[in-house]
């Protein structure tokens, strides 16, 4: 399951100090690769007075010196993983000139304290610090004192301490001292990803408390919300409290977007951070100065679980990445693409880069689409929709006929009419040769609730899962509705009941690319 359940590797202890340890050459790359491991002194976690140490492994490659420093990138790992302590793991980057940082973030592998899910007040404290390590090293190039030339890469939860990192710095510095960002798989929302609408993605909320247990990792406040959460089907607000500034979407609010370029890396088929979390990242957490220096691309990969009811697509894509769009960019993979764009942006090289300002999604059947915007572009009018809310079996209603291609966050407007308490049902497209063999594009749905009885309320907007698909000639392009999902198992309506939606438009985001 990609790096969520990443087995936490055995480390080597190092002192508690903010200062590095003396070197330790890995014997088989010294005569490339300096190895250095230690720990830095952070904050103590909320409600404690002693500082947590944040450990890390420091990559330094042959040649580096105060008289040639060269720029660093910084990595960490997944949820519920550690830190990468193998040379031969960044050997891309150390041979191509970049020292390597990769840490233990709190809570987990060496490092102390309990895991905030990257808290700008916790875990962005801890990142400040291992800047200030990075900056303290006469080997690292230096844009001025205490500023160094900084990258960073890593996915999940290694792409959540990137943004935390990078904004807390903008909040509490003025500016931050990162150059560039490659994050990978990761959120604009918590609650939006783990909630939608206030329902729970059950099995994901399932399987990140599981993956924290072995080390203790969540604050006990976390795991009864969890709990309360599962036993009840609803999210309690301190849970929503603790989780609130946990993404980019809380700075954005707060009026903060970061001014570096970034290269986002996101799964289409990703059932826990899904297509749309990247896409508005890209959106809204950039200036557009930086918009234009970023590039956006979409793969069939990410945090895959299958999705069974109803059937999705990704039963046919094996559960690895499918990246169609780096080589239409000229990079054989991901980390390919990921080097040259830190070549470019921290070494100054010309790398040959295109694609800057758009989005570069692969669709489920593997062709990269290139567009300027994932927006609505075309209404189609539905009619009227029925749904069972509680029990029952999905419905698909036909849409459009092919050849067409979606790329983008399709929406739909309606008029909604429930019979029921806590109405909960899920949407998605769907491609098929009828409303039988309709499979869900690329893994996703996404709930519509209401609370109660209501009678012709109107709702716009309402967001359907972003995808990227051609529909050939032949298929049709459904909409399915349903009253249950995989992914939220357990948590549709708990008494049944009815929704029917009158007057549907279907927004969808066509293209002819």
């Amino acid at each position: 399951m990609h790096r969520l359940l990443a087995a936490v590797l055995g480390v080597v202890t190092a002192a508690a100090s903010p200062l590095l340890v003396a070197p330790v050459a890995s014997p088989a790359t010294a005569a490339a690769v300096t190895t250095t491991d230690g720990c830095v002194q952070s904050v103590p976690d909320p409600g404690t007075t002693t500082p947590v140490d944040i450990c890390f492994t420091l990559f330094r490659p042959a040649g580096a010196s105060a008289s040639s420093p060269v720029p660093m990138v910084l990595h960490s790992h997944g949820w519920g993983g550690s830190r990468t302590k193998d040379p031969a793991s960044f050997s891309y980057l150390t041979d191509a000139g970049f020292g390597v940082l990769s840490f233990d973030q709190r809570g987990f592998g060496e490092s102390g304290g309990q895991a905030y899910i990257e808290n700008p007040d916790v875990e962005g404290k801890d990142v400040q610090r291992i800047v200030d390590l990075v900056a303290a090293q006469d080997w690292v190039k230096k844009q001025k004192p205490g500023d160094p030339v900084l990258g960073a890469i890593g996915g999940s939860y290694g792409g959540g301490y990137q943004f935390v990192g990078a904004f807390s710095e903008l909040r509490d510095r003025g500016a931050t001292r990162f150059d560039a960002l490659v994050p990978e798989i990761t959120w604009w929302s918590l609650t939006e990803s783990l909630f939608p609408q206030g329902v729970p993605r059950t099995e994901w909320a399932a399987a990140l408390t599981a993956a924290a247990l072995p080390t203790n990792a969540l604050p006990p406040l976390v795991l009864q919300g969890f709990a309360e959460t599962s036993a009840t089907g609803n999210v309690p607000s301190y849970l929503y409290d603790f989780l609130d500034k946990n993404g980019p979407e809380w700075h954005v609010r707060q009026g903060r977007r970061l001014d570096v370029p970034v290269l986002f890396g996101q799964g289409a088929t990703d059932n826990l951070f899904p297509l749309d979390q990247g896409l508005t990242n890209f959106e809204r957490a950039l200036t557009d100065k930086a918009r234009s220096r970023s590039i956006f691309v979409g793969y069939n990969g990410g945090h895959i679980l299958p999705s069974l009811l109803p059937g999705g697509t990704n039963l046919d894509i094996p559960l690895v990445n499918t990246d169609a769009c780096s080589p239409e960019l000229g990079s054989a993979s991901f980390a390919d693409l990921g080097l040259r764009f830190l070549q470019q942006n921290l070494q100054g090289k010309r790398t040959g880069l295109t694609g800057f300002g758009s989005y570069h999604l692969t669709t489920a059947g593997e062709r990269c689409v290139t567009v300027p915007s994932v927006a609505p572009s075309t209404t189609v009018p539905l009619g009227d929709v029925v749904s069972t809310v509680g029990v029952g079996v999905p419905i698909s209603y036909p849409v459009a006929q092919g050849p067409l291609t979606i790329a983008g966050s399709p929406t739909l407007d309606a008029k909604v009419t429930t019979v029921g308490l806590d109405n909960r049902a899920f949407l998605a497209l769907s491609v098929g040769t009828s409303p039988l063999d309709a499979k869900i594009v690329q893994n996703n749905m996404l709930p519509i609730r209401e609370n109660g009885i209501v009678i012709g309320k109107p709702r716009t907007g309402v967001e359907l899962p972003s995808v990227a698909v051609d529909v050939p000639a032949g298929k049709t392009l459904f909409l399915t509705v349903s009253p249950v999902s995989d992914m939220s198992l357990g948590f549709n309506s708990r008494v049944v009941g009815a929704m029917k939606l009158r007057d549907v438009q279907v927004n969808l985001p066509v293209t002819t690319r």
